[in-house]
């Protein structure tokens, strides 16, 4: 079934995913617990390994608001988002990471900050009440922590401090938004530049906090050794830089 073929939902909520069979079925069923019953879930997969999207596949026939788009030649997160977002068919669009370090039931809160009257709900990491939980040992680094920090702390200084977090990845958002912002970008830089043209363009946004949580199973995406940030973030600072002497229209 095409998009167009399908009927419009309040909510689309999507996944963009890479190895993550243990995490995906668990969190579709607890995403549905806190969205409303008009909602679609659509996974992005890039043809994992390990079958992420076979796992999908045998729950549609039990949840027919749950859409799989497996990409065989095309990969990357953004690309992913975008891929996704011209899919959805939700008045309110949503998407964060699918292995439990954004809590799903924080989702009923960017909803209610939609309903509210925000045009872009962002679940925030940093502002009073988030927080970031590091366990030692674990796949959720303390060097990826301290990366974070650094990188926000940067971004807010040329971007603007009443902002705090520029990398969360975490969002709902009214479709009409993408009336003029659309997603550029490879990775993670298309959140900063998302977000700034949406405040530059007037559009209510806030933050929500939310407390992120060692990922229950697999291995990040983003990196485990110094080099891995460095690759990645070179990015998002000259991103920040060009924006700082971007003027929005």
């Amino acid at each position: 079934m095409n998009t167009t073929e399908r009927p419009a939902r309040d909510v689309s909520v999507i996944f963009p995913t890479y190895n993550e069979r243990d995490n995906i079925g668990p969190i579709i069923l607890e995403v549905l617990k806190y969205t409303p019953p008009s909602t679609e879930i659509i996974v992005v997969d890039d043809n994992s390994p390990d079958g992420t999207w076979q796992i999908v596949e045998g729950m549609q026939k039990d949840h027919p608001d749950l859409h799989l788009l497996r990409r065989i030649d095309k990969k990357g997160l953004a690309s992913a988002l975008r891929d996704g977002i011209a899919y959805s068919r939700g008045d309110v669009i949503v998407w964060s990471d699918c292995d439990f370090s954004m809590p799903p039931h924080k989702i009923k809160d960017l909803l209610a900050g939609i309903a509210g009257g925000l045009d872009v709900a962002v679940g925030s990491r940093y502002v009073k009440g988030g927080g970031v939980q590091i366990v030692t040992g674990s796949n959720d680094t303390l060097l990826a922590y301290l990366m974070s920090v650094a990188l926000n702390r940067f971004i807010r200084a040329l971007l603007g401090r009443d902002f705090g977090d520029y990398t969360s990845g975490f969002i709902a958002f009214r479709r009409r938004v993408l009336d003029k912002i659309t997603l550029r970008g490879g990775y993670g830089e298309y959140f900063i530049d998302f977000i700034f043209r949406a405040r530059k363009l007037g559009y209510r946004v806030a933050e929500i906090p939310y407390m992120c949580v060692e990922r229950r199973t697999g291995v990040g995406k983003t990196g485990q050794r110094f080099s891995d940030f460095i690759m990645k973030g070179w990015k998002y600072v000259w991103l920040t830089i060009k924006l700082r002497f971007t003027r929005v229209e």
